[in-house]
């Protein structure tokens, strides 16, 4: 019987590592940094070493571990191949291959980060209980993760869960940081809300909380809302709209049990998700429309969570 497994969170700045029981419980976590030099030749050996001190250190052999699931910034095929993933300087990287020759064997299984935060998020966060999920990532862009039937959905080129480039807007004349225009990240990230708010504010001619701001950033958005700013409610409700909107769209083709908000901007909590499930029940198709929706609750472990569940299951 395999007694361990571990999650590995590839993240630009630092590798987040888990050391989980098979039963699920977390024995240890750390964190090392993400050597991006020589188009990111020392990544894998860094947290291969990292994972056999840590082995060493717990006096576990090799035989009782169960796998090593791995989640990576950038598009993974079904098989954990890597064609490019600009963040960490990789081509064509065969991450599973390369990685269990380094461990001696091991198992070794990989997917895009936010799809394995999302199985993260299923298996003991905001999701918990459902096997049908979508989760939504708000931070600088807007990330999200399929699972279906307890299963991430890759895709074809290991772009399934790419939602934060949906085209909500074919008007759009400024530019996403994908290349193209009108996609659902310029208007529902923290960017995008600091965005709204500062077009908003440029038409405006109330007295808003929001003239008070030094900075206005999404949190500064919401914080005005939550005190009943009459700007920031537009900003906050465009916003709400235009997410609720292309969830809708999505529940029509993944009908999931749950939404899962995570990421910087969901620490506005219910207000922010009382505002886009309003507008997700008017847009939705009659089968989808009582899909919950929750607050992812895992945070920055999701990734760990999600990477050792793809290898104990």
């Amino acid at each position: 019987m395999k007694k361990y497994g571990f999650g590995v969170d590839i993240g630009g700045t630092t590798c987040k590592i888990g050391l989980f029981e098979a039963a699920g419980q977390v024995v240890d976590k750390w964190e090392i940094p993400t050597d991006k030099r020589e188009a990111g030749k020392n990544i894998l050996p860094d947290i291969a070493a990292s994972l056999q001190q840590k082995m060493a250190e717990k006096s576990i052999p090799s035989e009782a571990i169960e796998g090593i699931g791995i989640g990576i910034p950038g598009p993974v095929d079904g098989n954990g191949m890597v064609s490019m993933c600009v963040n960490l300087g990789w081509k064509n990287m065969d991450v599973p291959q390369e990685m269990q020759s380094l461990m001696g064997g091991i198992p070794v299984k990989a997917g895009n980060d936010a799809n394995v935060a999302a199985l993260g998020e299923m298996w003991q966060g905001g999701g918990k209980g459902c096997q049908d999920l979508v989760m939504v990532t708000l931070g600088t862009g807007v990330g999200g993760g399929i699972i279906i039937h307890g299963q991430i959905v890759a895709g074809a080129n290991g772009a399934g869960g790419e939602i934060g480039h949906i085209t909500v807007n074919p008007h759009e004349s400024i530019a996403c940081n994908c290349g193209r225009k009108g996609c659902l990240e310029q208007y529902a990230s923290a960017t995008g809300i600091a965005r709204l708010a500062k077009e908003r504010l440029a038409q405006e001619h109330r007295k808003s909380l929001l003239d008070q701001m030094e900075e206005i950033s999404a949190k500064s958005v919401f914080d005005a809302y939550k005190q009943q700013d009459q700007t920031a409610g537009e900003i906050v409700e465009k916003f709400a709209r235009i997410l609720g909107n292309a969830l809708s769209n999505i529940a029509c083709v993944a009908d999931p049990e749950v939404f899962v908000i995570g990421g910087g901007v969901s620490k506005a909590g219910m207000p922010l998700l009382e505002a886009v499930e309003k507008y997700y029940k008017r847009a939705a198709f009659s089968s989808c429309a009582d899909t919950k929706f929750a607050l992812a609750s895992l945070g920055n472990d999701a990734g760990i969570y999600g990477g050792v569940k793809m290898v104990l299951e």
